[in-house]
């Protein structure tokens, strides 16, 4: 067989595995996925949402804005949960803590007076 006369059978056989490839689903359904921490990125790969378990055990969910600035957190622990969403300034607006010691829920309104619940 001449060099020349294979080329299409090369084509050819590279195409055939081109359709193949772009045939597969990319899409995978998993039954569990372990990670140590998980991490959401936006289009240009900054980090906007995080979850891991921290040092001393309690698992952390954060939110971020496109800043990076963690604008909500929940958190679970041995001796609890609590929940905070931060204002613009990186305030807490709403605090919530549901501990062993009791629960609390707490506003800070918009003249920067916190009441508790």
């Amino acid at each position: 067989m001449k060099p020349q006369s294979s080329l299409p059978l090369i084509i050819f056989s590279g195409l055939i595995i081109m359709l193949f490839v772009a045939s597969q689903s990319t899409q995978n359904t998993f039954d569990k996925i372990t990670v140590r921490e998980f991490e959401m990125v936006d289009q240009n790969g900054k980090r906007r949402a995080s979850i891991k378990v921290e040092e001393g055990g309690e698992l952390v969910f954060r939110m971020m804005d496109d800043t990076g600035t963690i604008r909500v957190k929940m958190s679970a622990g041995e001796d609890g949960s609590g929940f905070l969403l931060l204002d613009q300034n990186t305030n807490p607006g709403i605090h919530a803590l549901a501990k062993k010691k009791g629960t609390t829920f707490a506003v800070i309104g918009q003249d920067g007076k916190k009441r508790e619940y």
